[in-house]
């Protein structure tokens, strides 16, 4: 692996209908967007580790022993984990934290960005590499889809923000210039979180990811 001193964290619910991509429920009901929700972070786990960058570890918002969760530990080169906190920030910064007990640079990424690439892993560790503090990848809708902290963790870039809204971007930057951090931008891409955002998977040649139904 390239990156020895490095981890790729990816966060993950179980895929439960009716608790899974609940802003697609509209569209492709609760067991559909249950199923999408599945093959999303299956996507993720394929590219992770195919990339061969570095270990990856499953964070899971849900029991380890949960049916989905042992299967991904079967097909996957990866670790399961348990996520831990009352909100997604604090969600996050406790993975940072046990991350860099034994890490140098820590990735950290979501499941709803199927355009996510091989090569937007290895730019966001080069760039921690090169002595970044911090590294983001925009979204198009004011959030991220990767962060990551290179030996050093602040709380305060995880705390008091309006997760899922169009100001988490804005906020995390304000965050970084409070604490004097130096950071790097990836280009801004795409994340699928709302019924609108479907037509993306099949213009990113990723319709492969919906099901006949849907397609």
């Amino acid at each position: 692996m390239r990156f020895p001193d490095a981890r790729i964290i990816v966060f993950a619910k179980a895929p439960i209908p009716g608790q899974a991509k609940t802003r697609l429920i509209p569209a492709l009901g609760e067991h559909g967007a249950s199923e999408l929700h599945a093959r999303l972070v299956r996507h993720t786990l394929t590219t992770t580790s195919q990339a061969g960058l570095c270990p990856v570890e499953l964070y899971c918002a849900d029991s380890l022993q949960q049916p989905f969760f042992t299967e991904c530990r079967q097909d996957f080169p990866i670790t399961l984990k348990q996520q831990y906190g009352t909100d997604l920030g604090e969600r996050m910064a406790n993975a940072f934290d046990s991350g860099l007990r034994s890490s140098r640079h820590i990735i950290l990424i979501g499941c709803d960005c199927p355009a996510l690439t091989s090569t937007d892993l290895e730019q966001a560790l080069e760039a921690l590499m090169s002595n970044q503090d911090c590294v983001l990848k925009p979204a198009e809708d004011g959030g991220y889809v990767l962060i990551g902290l290179s030996s050093t963790l602040d709380h305060n870039i995880f705390f008091n923000i309006d997760w899922g809204t169009d100001r988490v971007l804005t906020q995390t930057r304000e965050r970084l210039l409070a604490i004097n951090w130096h950071w790097q931008e990836l280009d801004t891409t795409w994340d699928l979180d709302r019924p609108e955002d479907l037509s993306k998977l099949r213009q990113a040649h990723l319709k492969h990811l919906l099901s006949p139904a849907n397609l």
